[in-house]
């Protein structure tokens, strides 16, 4: 099937002074039926929050939310007593089941932070509340994908309540890097983060996103240095 293509301009663009956010789905008050989700994958929030400020304390259910430093430090409290600080190069991930509360805000009192915050749907519902950060070597992703979420408590990875991969990659220019996809019912989306790709005969520029469907094999060729975060997901049931 063909890619389901979402350039960086297309998204929805909220902009509240303290909060600069882009939306690849419909979030909020930006509403596209034609981009409610990408089979589990639901919300892909591109957000910048000013020095000092942030998300008050606000309650999520039955979501898997995970988010993704790309500059700065995010700040993080919930109602199930954890907290962090999670930097670029780490990844945090909160399931949310029965119910939670928690608050985000930007660590920094003079630097923005930008971070991305993602939504899958789960595989089940009322699971148990609970939070978890983890560090990834940058090195470990050199011109080859590194695997930071998965539904598996014994991978490397964190874990989710739902048959998703989440893998970064950093590719040269003039590499190119191969993914096979473990939801072949589902599909990959890719989100590049910054660089310049071509995906399966796709090429998508910074913050460019791409979904796969029904797909067995991804070639990433690098036309710039690239970071970018592929999302195996599965459709929902």
């Amino acid at each position: 099937m063909e890619a389901v293509v979402h350039k960086a301009n297309t998204r929805g663009k909220v902009d509240f002074g303290w909060l600069k956010s882009n939306h690849t789905f419909s979030f909020g008050s930006y509403m596209n039926p034609e981009r409610i989700r990408f089979g589990s994958l639901r919300v892909l929030n591109d957000d910048i929050v000013a020095p000092g400020r942030g998300f008050d304390p606000h309650p999520h259910q039955d979501m898997e939310i995970i988010s993704i430093p790309i500059t700065g430090a995010l700040e993080h409290k919930d109602s199930i007593g954890t907290s962090g600080v999670i930097t670029s190069g780490e990844v945090q991930v909160m399931s949310a089941g029965t119910g939670i509360v928690h608050s985000e805000y930007n660590h920094s009192e003079t630097d923005p932070v930008n971070f991305l915050q993602i939504w899958v749907v789960p595989d089940k519902r009322g699971a148990q509340p609970r939070y978890d950060q983890k560090k990834f070597l940058p090195e470990e992703r050199k011109n080859r994908f590194q695997l930071v979420v998965s539904p598996k408590e014994s991978a490397e990875g964190l874990w989710i309540n739902q048959n998703a991969w989440f893998s970064l990659g950093n590719a040269e220019a003039g590499k190119e890097l191969q993914y096979e996809s473990r939801n072949k019912s589902g599909g990959v989306y890719a989100f590049l983060i910054s660089g310049k790709v071509n995906i399966n005969g796709t090429e998508l520029s910074t913050r460019d996103g791409a979904g796969f469907p029904r797909t067995d094999l991804l070639k990433v060729n690098a036309l710039e240095d690239s970071e970018l975060l592929l999302m195996d997901v599965p459709e929902i049931q």
